[in-house]
């Protein structure tokens, strides 16, 4: 299956618990034996922001993950604190908002390329974290315009337009003036709070820098 982790948490002596988003079968919960062992070829693609390809096999209880070929580990988020910061608060609103079964491919391309973004130095990370939060409103189906529109810019209807409609690939293509990105930031933590109302902890590390 084509995926990215969203988390991992060690069980046992030497195994993980992997959570990966996949395009295949939404998210899904595995279990990486010996994943914990230096020597082990699952060491490195069971950390988080690893995407790939991922061999699984299903259990009667759960998903065992024996193979991975990662084709991007988004290296330059790892080096960053402040990015990999803002990538985590990424990956515990897609672990929130995804679910088992479900067609996810939206949600997991806009996380692909919402990294990729952070990983970019062309637009500001607070840009990325806005544009991520509201168009994920907008895969969940929940959007539900523009609250009190007289009051906005033109350019930030128009901002907010692009942010809602555009393929995924073209997202992170813009950038706006300190009133305008002050605007969406008003906007998202509106839309976060009402229809993504969970105490993300990443979140709280974020508001301290």
């Amino acid at each position: 299956m084509t995926g990215l982790v969203l988390k991992a948490e060690p069980v046992g002596e030497y195994d993980k618990r992997v959570v990966i988003l996949t395009k295949e079968r939404g998210k899904l919960a595995a279990f990486a034996r010996g994943a914990r062992k230096q020597s082990s070829r699952l060491l490195a693609p069971t950390c988080p922001f690893s995407f790939g390809q991922f061999g699984l096999y299903a259990g009667r209880n759960s998903y065992t993950l024996t193979e991975a070929s990662i084709s991007n580990y988004f290296e330059a988020l790892r080096k960053d604190f402040e990015g990999a910061c803002f990538g985590q608060y990424f990956l515990e609103i897609c672990d929130y908002c995804a679910r088992e079964n479900n067609d996810e491919r939206e949600l997991l391309k806009l996380l692909y390329q919402s990294l990729r973004a952070l990983s970019a130095s062309s637009i500001p990370k607070e840009l990325v974290r806005y544009i991520f939060e509201i168009r994920t409103v907008v895969i969940n189906g929940e959007f539900p315009g523009l609250p009190d529109e007289a009051k906005w810019q033109d350019s930030t209807r128009y901002a907010i337009h692009h942010i809602t409609t555009a393929p995924v690939e073209k997202l992170y293509t813009f950038i706006v003036s300190p009133q305008v990105l002050g605007e969406l930031k008003r906007l998202a933590d509106f839309y976060r709070k009402r229809f993504l109302n969970e105490p993300f902890h990443s979140l709280q590390i974020l508001d301290t820098l």
